[in-house]
C-alpha cells in the first residue's frame, strides 16, 4: 500500500471534544505532527461543524453511520432534496473525498471520545497486514493502548465516515463525560494519533527498500486485541420498559473478562441477572451516547493480533 495523503478528524460527534480541540490546535500549529509527515500529505477536518456549534453529539441522525453503501447511494438519488442535516453533509463529504469506492484520501484517522473506562483504544476495521503491523506498532510505543478489531464485515460495508478513506482507524478514548474535555484524555489522544503517524511514516519509507520494510515488519510482535462479537441490550419487562442497570461489579470494567455466572445487570428491585454465556469482554460499557438505543455494552473475544 503506497500511503501519500492522510486526513485527521475531530468532530464527527460534535460533542466529544478532545478530537475537536486537537483538530483546531493542529489547524494552528502542526509542526509536531508534520516532523513525522514528510513522505505524505497532512490534513485536518472538523467533520459536523454544527454539531460542534451546538455541542451536540448529531442534528438529526449520528453521522457516524451514514457511510454505508447503501445510504450514500439513496442520498445520491436525494440530491439536494434531504431536509436532513447529516444525510446532506454525508452526500457533500463523499463527493469531495470519496465516492467510498474509489476514495481521494489514502488514510483517515477519526479521533472519538466515549463515556465508557476504555482507555486510549485504537479502532482497526481490518485484519490484514498493515492493521496488523500498525497496531503492534501502536501498542509496542503505547503500552496503555486497547487494540479493537471490528472485522466482522468487510471494510466497505462499514457505516463509518472514517471508511471514505483507503484505509483507516478510528482514536476511541475515554472516559470522558460528553460535551468536557479531559486533560489525561486529550494527551492519550494526542499521543495515539503522533503513534499512528510515525508508522505511516515508517511503512512508508520502508517501502523504498523491501528490505527495510521486512525488517520493520518481523520485528513487530503479535500483540493482545479483543475482537468484536456483539452487542448486548438492557433488560426489559413485559411492556418493553427497560427494568435494570449496569450492575456495579461490571461498571467501568471495560475490557476485563466478565465470566458465566458473574453479575452483569442490577434490577430496580436490586436482583440481580448474571451474565449466562461464555467469558467475553464487555467494552463500552454503559457509554452514554448508546443508551437512548438501549445498548448497554458490546462484547468481544480477546485474541492475538
Amino acid at each position: 500500500m503506497n500511503i501519500q495523503s492522510v486526513l485527521v478528524c475531530g468532530g464527527t460527534h460534535g460533542n466529544e471534544l478532545s478530537g475537536v480541540y486537537a483538530v483546531k490546535h493542529w489547524m494552528q500549529d502542526d509542526s509536531k505532527l508534520k516532523q513525522h509527515a514528510e513522505s505524505f500529505s497532512l490534513d485536518f477536518l472538523l467533520v459536523n461543524e454544527l454539531a460542534i456549534e451546538k455541542r451536540v453529539r448529531f442534528i438529526d441522525e449520528d453521522f457516524n453511520r451514514q457511510f454505508s453503501l447503501e445510504k450514500l447511494a439513496i442520498y445520491q438519488k436525494q440530491s439536494n432534496e434531504t431536509t436532513l442535516h447529516e444525510h446532506a453533509l454525508a452526500q457533500t463529504l463523499n463527493q469531495r473525498f470519496g465516492p467510498k469506492q474509489t476514495p481521494k484520501i489514502d488514510f483517515l484517522i477519526d479521533i472519538h471520545n466515549t463515556t465508557s473506562n476504555m482507555g486510549p483504544t485504537l479502532i482497526v476495521l481490518e485484519s490484514d497486514d498493515f492493521n496488523r503491523q500498525l497496531a503492534r506498532y501502536v501498542k509496542k510505543e503505547m503500552p496503555s493502548a486497547v487494540i479493537l478489531v471490528e472485522d466482522h464485515v468487510d471494510y466497505l460495508a462499514h457505516p463509518y465516515f472514517c471508511t471514505l478513506a483507503k484505509k483507516s482507524v478510528m482514536i476511541e478514548v475515554g472516559p470522558q463525560p460528553q460535551g468536557t474535555l479531559r486533560g489525561e484524555v486529550y494527551q492519550q489522544t494526542l499521543e495515539m494519533t503522533e503513534h499512528v503517524l510515525k508508522f505511516i511514516a515508517l511503512f512508508t519509507e520502508s517501502r523504498k527498500k523491501e528490505s527495510e520494510q521486512k525488517e520493520l515488519l518481523s520485528g513487530l510482535a503479535q500483540v493482545e486485541a479483543f475482537k468484536l462479537t456483539g452487542e448486548m441490550p438492557y433488560p426489559v419487562d413485559d411492556s418493553g420498559q427497560r427494568n435494570a442497570m449496569i450492575h456495579p461489579a461490571l461498571d467501568a470494567r471495560d475490557f476485563r473478562p466478565l465470566n458465566k455466572g458473574k453479575p452483569c445487570f442490577l434490577h430496580l428491585d436490586e436482583s440481580e441477572v448474571l451474565w449466562d454465556g461464555e467469558t467475553v469482554y464487555p467494552h463500552f460499557i454503559g457509554e452514554a451516547a448508546y443508551d437512548r438505543l438501549n445498548l448497554a455494552f458490546a462484547t468481544a473475544d480477546k485474541i492475538l493480533f
